[in-house]
């Protein structure tokens, strides 16, 4: 089975590593942006696991590992 774990800030932490790409588009004439969110994508594969196991499984991942829960949210998809 594969999954995929979106992780992002939540809404008003602050996002210097947004800012900077925001900057660096300014600097290349991309002009017009006012602002730019960055995440993290985790595509993942997972073995012989049914659908809530793997549910419960990626949770306790991102909870202990891929998110940083007090700064961060995170979305599970099974694809």
């Amino acid at each position: 089975m594969k999954a995929r774990v979106t992780v992002t800030l939540k809404t008003g932490v602050l996002d210097p590593q947004g800012k900077a790409i925001v900057g660096a588009l300014d600097s290349l004439d991309f002009k017009g942006i006012e602002s730019v969110r960055q995440g993290k994508i985790f595509d993942i594969v997972l073995n012989d696991l049914t659908e809530d196991e793997a549910k419960k499984r990626l949770t306790a991942m991102c909870e202990q590992l891929l998110a940083n829960t007090v700064i961060e949210n995170y979305r599970i998809e099974l694809l």
